[in-house]
């Protein structure tokens, strides 16, 4: 991968966000929004926007792009890249690794991705053994889900996670995000799940949401 763009604050970073983008973009994505929050400054935040691996997307004709991992459909209970979501879980890792060791705890890193970005940040989170400060999936679902059960980390009620959807979603349906909800709940997570009028995307009232949201996380 190319070396993730960073929002550093004025003073030492007390806590960092890794924020993954969705299919075909970069980490550039979500960059303007999160500088436009200003909570780097307000609360010490490392902003840390990776961008994902290029590589041939099956669902795309095989056209290279940036993706996390192969989508070979949009049947998301369906075959998956079951390797190439480990790997790019392992890539994800190492990233909260990097935070570790430049002096963040892990229970002041937070875990949030759009889409491809959050199904993987998902995948990850659920199986981490270690605190986080908290986990944001957008637009997104729940992969492998057959998985979970034996894989899970040992406290999940212990996690916070929050989900945001569109009710008019036709990239990832809407019924694809609760139905991810309710798997993960079913194996003892406590997910927020927040629904939005909107399509594949962000809306103004849930940008205020995440805003206030992830001052409450990480202030």
């Amino acid at each position: 991968m190319l070396e993730p763009i960073e929002i550093e604050p004025r003073s030492k970073a007390r806590s960092a966000v890794i924020w993954l983008h969705g299919l075909g973009a970069d980490g550039h994505d979500f960059e303007p929004l999160l500088r436009q929050w200003g909570l780097a400054d307000e609360l010490a935040i490392r902003f840390v926007l990776p961008h994902a691996p290029i590589q041939p997307v099956t669902l795309n004709g095989g056209m290279r792009m940036r993706a996390w991992y192969d989508i070979y459909d949009l049947r998301f209970d369906g075959p998956q890249d079951t390797a190439g979501l480990d790997r790019a879980r392992q890539l994800l890792l190492d990233l909260v690794e990097r935070e570790r060791q430049r002096g963040i705890d892990t229970g002041h890193i937070l875990l949030a991705g759009f889409s491809q970005g959050g199904a993987l940040v998902l995948h990850t989170a659920l199986r981490y053994s270690q605190p986080l400060a908290g986990v944001l999936a957008l637009s997104a679902y729940l992969p492998a889900p057959g998985r979970l059960a034996s894989e899970k980390r040992g406290d999940p009620g212990q996690l916070t996670v929050r989900m945001d959807h569109g009710l008019h979603d036709q990239i990832v349906p809407y019924a694809a995000g609760l139905k991810s909800a309710e798997r993960m709940r079913a194996e003892g997570f406590i997910v927020d799940f927040h629904s939005y009028p909107m399509e594949h995307g962000l809306c103004p009232a849930q940008s205020d949401s995440l805003h206030d949201w992830l001052r409450r996380r990480l202030g």
